[in-house]
């Protein structure tokens, strides 16, 4: 698979993205049969959460961390390990372990999630070329909506058919061929060499490089607002939608923002920077709160809201590259994304059910509309100071 000369070779770029598909199942397995967890572990009561949240814990402690010694490790071999990682945990958890090992599992498999969401978008940005990058990128952006739908269409009913255990068995045999097959497709790309290992006491003054530095900090800043408002407006919103409408409109949300990723916002990143499309997004999901405040539930503005997540899902990514110019600041500036999107997904649900518990839905929609608004106004912030930063003014 020599690249050198060549255009981008879609068909890698493609198993790379379904190598993401893999590592957001390592959330949606869970997520989509979670009222069904209970038959295979009951009495564990409110412990059962701990089954969601133990997979992005080290996301938040290690994501920058994991961004240096993916660098250190290599790409390709932080993806395929990842991948044979993933693959044996979830080949356990098939075997129906005891709740508290099953919960050590969970605990492992965030580290199999963390190598893939940060090796796998450095690894498709040194394969697509130009315009191409772009479209890559917005592809990879969409790896949790698609695997979310896939895991709601074929998932469930594999479980009602086979049981939970099932499912498990399935993602892992999924990952443990996409690790052969990666394995074997990546060995002639070209890489950079391997950066050396960080020291460990040297930790604190490393994050501190990665997030005083504009250019590896403004991807993961406007991720953070982002993953914050997206699963957290999922969650909450339905209720306050006519429940003839409120199946459709939520199932159709997701599919929205990634056909608006795919379409409006890969058009845009070939004639504008992903920053700017990213402060679309968040300008349009502004309006779109403002509507929901006045027209409470109305499915257009859901749609709408729906589109501004879109443009800043794929633009997202596609900014990592175009700020940062080497694979290992790259890797730096994905595993800052990777921190903020866990704190984010952490912070957002919680946050809005304590404001919609105490101010009611009004300052439920204004809280969201004025993250969103600050999502844009954090990355204006940014360029700023990346312009002052290039005429030596810092």
């Amino acid at each position: 698979m020599q690249q050198q000369g060549q255009g981008t070779n879609w068909v890698m770029v493609l198993l790379i993205w379904a190598a993401g598909l893999g590592a957001a199942a390592q959330y949606g397995k869970i997520a989509v049969i979670f009222d069904q967890l209970p038959a295979l572990y009951p009495g564990v009561g409110a412990a059962m959460g701990w089954t969601v949240s133990l997979v992005g814990v080290l996301g938040i402690i290690f994501g920058v961390v994991a961004g240096l010694y993916v660098s250190a490790i290599g790409f390709r071999r932080t993806l395929v390990l990842s991948l044979v990682l993933g693959a044996g945990v979830s080949g356990l958890q098939a075997l129906h372990l005891p709740f508290g090992l099953f919960l050590i599992t969970r605990m492992v498999e965030g580290i199999s999630h963390l190598g893939v969401v940060v090796a796998a978008p450095t690894l498709m940005a040194i394969l697509a070329r130009g315009p191409a990058r772009g479209v890559a990128l917005t592809i990879w952006s969409t790896f949790f909506g698609v695997a979310f739908a896939l895991l709601t269409w074929f998932g469930l009913p594999l479980v009602e058919a086979r049981g939970i255990p099932a499912l498990f068995a399935v993602h892992a045999g999924m990952m443990g061929l996409l690790a052969l097959i990666l394995h074997w497709g990546l060995r002639d790309l070209p890489v950079p060499p391997r950066a050396s290992y960080p020291d460990l006491r040297a930790l604190p003054s490393l994050h501190l490089n990665i997030y005083r530095s504009p250019h590896k900090l403004a991807p993961a800043a406007g991720w953070l607002f982002y993953t914050c408002c997206f699963v957290a407006v999922l969650t909450v919103l339905p209720p306050y939608i006519a429940e003839s409408q409120r199946a459709h409109v939520m199932g159709a949300m997701p599919l929205v923002s990634i056909a608006v990723s795919l379409t409006l916002g890969a058009g845009l990143l070939r004639v504008t920077s992903g920053v700017k499309v990213v402060q679309l997004g968040f300008l349009i999901g502004t309006v779109a709160m403002l509507w929901l405040w006045a027209m409470p539930g109305h499915w257009l503005a859901c749609m709408v809201l729906a589109a501004g997540f879109g443009l800043v899902q794929g633009a997202s990514f596609a900014a990592v590259p175009q700020l940062n110019d080497t694979p290992s600041t790259q890797s730096e500036a994905n595993g800052a994304m990777a921190q903020a999107g866990n704190m984010g997904n952490a912070i957002g649900t919680p946050l809005f059910v304590a404001v919609l518990t105490y101010g009611g839905y009004g300052t439920l929609v204004l809280t969201v509309a004025l993250l969103l608004l600050a999502g844009a106004v954090v990355h204006q912030a940014l360029a700023l100071h990346r312009q002052r930063v290039a005429r030596g003014a810092v």
